[in-house]
């Protein structure tokens, strides 16, 4: 294993302000570099903002300050953020810095030595009234392919064709509007097209990157890898390329060389190495690992490997890829207020919950994140809040009252002990979800420890025990306030501040996963007293989830659905009776059964009796092949083997959102196939279908327990 480990995230580019789709990168890192650290490596966090380019320059230039000022600006509040959000980086630092100089200036002197930078004269778009050479994104033209108007100088937005900036149709400057015209340059380019074997063997190295992702980038060789264009003309806000007249480094060779800078800062002003190259040098023992996002693949794993391999520096070990972020199942828009930006949201909500939600629904591969509102509340109120939290404060708030803060001595033997070492069983489990990025795999873990302990409380039944034998309820207490430490170590690189605040509560040191590889029943010093105790986290409520949603003044209403003529939202319509043949779902809707137009028949208590409602705990959810409304659940129902309900439920919960969800179900309806499968009871929803479903949630209660 490596001595030690050096982790990145994207550089931000300094132009804007930080959103809740940044973030979901930062978070994920974050969680496992708090990971790493808990396990005792030794692990660094490095990150910066990307400053140059042409877009910076030309915005500072519109505000009439100097470039460096613009991007000041956006440095401190960028690292603001972070910090609120508990991102926690070792240094954060800045392209437009002097290590950025030195080593982007040292690099392409190395290349240029080994023969791999080309000089070619090019043709590009040129504005004279700006008297500046376009880059891709300011020019606006009419698509080549499917003639779309409006689009950039690079792609088209509508169809997702690439081209040349030359070959859009009747193009202009997006800066004045202005037709340029076309003129030659001379340009520097990186000889990326001699690397093409290197790089397939990065490519085929155990856990360099997704398997998916390597193969999609085969399509670059079986075209024929492109050298890269490393220069642009000015102006343009950049370091000047050495030996050359009025040529700046391109914002993409000097932007990844921003990790090798910060690593050097880092180095000078902490003393802990003599340089970057302790940890960059082409045999320095380290393992590197990136997290990127999945449209910044292209130059993480093949640009920068081979710059870096000609250049004699220590290439990547590892790049974590993660996808976008859409809320409430659509990309992320200004117009509609859903470019949420980290500040807004600081401003209303505690970053503990968008952490803890964004490590449920995060797993290895790429596929989009999408934070649901309805999901995000209902989810974090029911397992962070309801569960983890619940537990800590039903057992911590009787043994720091009538109890006076005072822990039983671990027991010999009991169903305490048994809960308590079932659970340190699992720790392994936990640790290598959180190894593999499969986060999602740790919560749903993590959250059936929670509820198999809150289980062992509700049948213990402490409280009532209190005044009868206040022992036997204090050795009871005892045992769930281990799980609830313990909850607190596994939690710790997720939600950093609730685990601070347990610990706190519970008069402990912080519990890590190195102290958990050897930790043995009782997990507490039962000899020393307990804190004050007090609510981990308030439950989220919806209005202030909603709020973080701000529409700019002045966005037009969206339009309404029409039925029939009429405003689907003020048309009352009942709900139509369907036969089970005609809708396959097993969801409880309002309603159902009811003739059209006609209100539903009263019926005697007798019939409603029949009806034997359960709370039911989910375990696992997948979709069903050839359903678009249905997934098979595994639902325990408390009898030992969990359930299988099919339910239609998949427009409003993707599968990875429900493990762990608290949901009532009717436990006594005969079973019955769906799509081949048989379905053993049904869930209860509110809401009018499709996107428009909630789960009705039993509260805090075992899986099992009868719903009245």
């Amino acid at each position: 294993m490596a001595e030690r480990t050096l982790v990145t995230s994207a550089l931000p580019y300094a132009n804007g302000a930080i959103h809740l789709g940044h973030a979901v990168e930062y978070i994920q890192t974050d969680i496992y570099v708090r990971f790493l650290r808990s396990c005792g490596q030794d692990v660094v966090y490095f990150c910066a903002d990307d400053t140059h380019g042409t877009p910076i320059e030309i915005n500072a230039a519109k505000q009439g300050i100097p470039p460096e000022q613009f991007v000041a600006r956006f440095h401190d509040e960028h690292q603001r953020d972070f910090r609120d959000f508990d991102i926690r980086f070792d240094y954060f630092h800045s392209t437009n810095s002097p290590e950025n100089r030195h080593y982007a200036e040292l690099i392409y002197g190395r290349l240029k030595d080994a023969g791999d930078i080309d000089r070619r004269d090019i043709e590009q778009t040129y504005c004279e009234k700006d008297k500046r050479f376009l880059p891709d994104r300011f020019i606006r033209g009419t698509c080549p392919n499917c003639k779309a108007t409006e689009q950039y100088g690079d792609a088209c937005e509508k169809c997702g064709k690439t081209y040349n900036p030359t070959d859009l149709i009747d193009p202009k400057c997006a800066l004045c509007g202005t037709p340029p015209v076309r003129r030659n340059s001379v340009h520097l380019f990186f000889k990326l097209s001699r690397h093409a074997d290197f790089l397939q063997e990065v490519l085929k190295r155990p856990g360099f990157i997704h398997p998916g992702l390597a193969a999609q980038l085969q399509g670059f060789f079986e075209k024929g890898l492109a050298d890269w264009d490393i220069s642009r003309d000015g102006p343009y806000f950049g370091f000047a390329i050495p030996g050359e007249t009025d040529k700046f480094f391109y914002v993409w060779l000097d932007a990844p060389i921003g990790y090798i800078a910060t690593t050097e800062k880092w180095a000078k002003e902490s003393g802990r190495v003599a340089d970057a190259l302790a940890y960059w040098g082409k045999d320095a023992p380290t393992r590197i690992v990136h997290f990127i996002g999945k449209d910044i693949v292209y130059f993480h794993a093949l640009f920068w490997p081979a710059v870096l391999n000609v250049a004699g520096f220590h290439i990547p070990n590892e790049i974590k890829v993660h996808g976008h972020l859409t809320v409430n199942g659509e990309k992320m828009s200004k117009s509609r207020g859903t470019m949420v930006a980290a500040r807004d949201y600081l401003e209303l909500l505690d970053p503990s919950y968008l952490r803890y939600f964004y490590a449920a629904n995060l797993g290895a591969g790429v596929e989009d994140l999408d934070l649901n509102l309805k999901d995000f509340r209902l989810r974090v109120n029911g397992e962070l809040v309801n569960n983890v939290g619940n537990l800590a404060n039903r057992a911590l708030s009787l043994l720091a009252g009538p109890l006076e803060k005072k822990l039983a001595p671990g027991r010999a033997e009991g169903p305490g002990r048994k809960l308590v070492e079932d659970a340190l069983a699992r720790v392994p489990e936990v640790r290598e979800a959180f190894e593999k990025l499969e986060y999602r795999n740790a919560i749903r873990i993590i959250t059936e420890i929670a509820s198999t302990a809150n289980a062992f409380l509700q049948t213990s039944a402490p409280w009532a025990l209190v005044k009868k034998d206040a022992e036997a309820a204090r050795a009871d207490l005892s045992d769930a306030a281990d799980v609830a430490y313990l909850l607190g170590a596994l939690l710790a690189p997720v939600t950093p501040r609730v685990s601070e605040k347990l610990f706190a509560q519970l008069g402990a040191e912080p519990l890590t996963f190195q102290a958990l590889a050897t930790a043995k029943y009782p997990l507490l010093d039962r000899t020393r007293p307990l804190g004050t105790p007090e609510p981990l986290l308030p439950r989220l409520e919806e209005e202030r989830v909603n709020a973080i949603i701000k529409v700019p003044a002045g966005t037009p209403a969206a339009e309404p659905a029409k039925a029939g003529g009429k405003d689907k939202k003020t048309e009352k319509k009942p709900v139509e009776a369907k036969s089970p043949e005609a809708v396959p779902t097993t969801q409880a809707s309002p309603g159902a059964g009811a003739a059209e137009g006609a209100p539903a028949a009263d019926i005697e208590y007798a019939d409603f009796a029949k009806v034997v409602l359960k709370a039911g705990r989910i375990v696992a959810a997948e979709k069903v092949k050839g359903a678009d409304k249905l997934l098979k659940l595994d639902v325990d129902l408390g009898e030992g083997t969990p359930r299988t309900i099919v339910s239609g439920i998949a427009e409003a919960y993707a599968p990875e959102a429900l493990a762990g969800r608290r949901v009532v179900v009717v436990a006594n309806l005969k079973p019955r196939k769906l799509k081949g499968i048989e379905s053993r009871g049904m869930l209860l929803t509110a809401g009018s279908g499709g996107k428009d479903l909630s789960l009705l949630e039993p509260g805090d209660v075992p899986p099992g327990a009868d719903v009245k």
